[in-house]
C-alpha cells in the first residue's frame, strides 16, 4: 500500500464504543460529514469480511456523493479494513485501515488511507475533512458512554 495519510486521534471512549461508531448505521451518519448530510436510511452496512457497505453524502452544494466499498477485514473492537471509493463504476483495492487500541483517556483510533492517486491537494483537503468527521464523532460517543 502506498500511504496517503495517517491520523491518529485519542477518544475519550472505550475501544468498543469507538469501533461501534465506524460499524452502526445511525453512528456513522451522524459523525461522517462535516456541513453535510448523510441520511441514515442511506447508511447500510454488512460488517464482515466481503460485506459490502453504502453511504449517500449530501453536500451544501446539492450534489450527491456516493460512497461504496467493501469490508477486508473486521476484527471488533481492534481492527476495521475497507475499500472506500465515490465512484459507483469502479471498485478501490486498496483498503483503508483503522485500528482501535485502549488508552489511557480512552482509545487511540489510527486510520491509514491509501494514496490512491490522490494529488497533495487532495490528501491535504481529505486530511481536514476526516479531522472534522473525528470531531464530530468523539462528542458523539462521549455521550453514550
Amino acid at each position: 500500500m502506498t500511504v496517503g495519510l495517517t491520523i491518529t486521534r485519542t477518544i475519550a471512549a472505550p475501544p468498543e464504543r469507538v469501533f461501534e461508531a465506524w460499524t452502526r448505521p445511525a453512528d456513522f451518519a451522524a459523525w461522517f460529514g462535516d456541513g453535510v448530510r448523510v441520511p441514515v436510511e442511506t447508511v447500510v452496512m454488512d460488517v464482515r469480511v466481503g460485506g459490502d457497505w453504502t453511504a449517500v453524502m449530501h453536500p451544501p452544494d446539492g450534489s450527491t456523493i456516493n460512497w461504496h466499498g467493501r469490508y477486508t477485514e473486521v476484527d471488533p473492537p481492534h481492527r476495521l479494513a475497507f475499500t472506500m471509493n465515490d465512484d459507483p463504476g469502479q471498485d478501490s483495492t486498496e483498503p483503508v485501515i483503522v485500528t482501535f487500541a485502549p488508552a489511557a483517556a480512552g482509545t487511540e483510533m489510527r486510520l491509514t488511507q491509501p494514496r490512491d492517486g490522490l494529488t497533495d491537494a487532495q490528501l491535504a483537503r481529505t486530511l481536514l475533512g476526516y479531522n472534522a468527521f473525528f470531531d464530530a464523532m468523539e462528542i458523539l460517543v462521549a455521550g453514550r458512554d
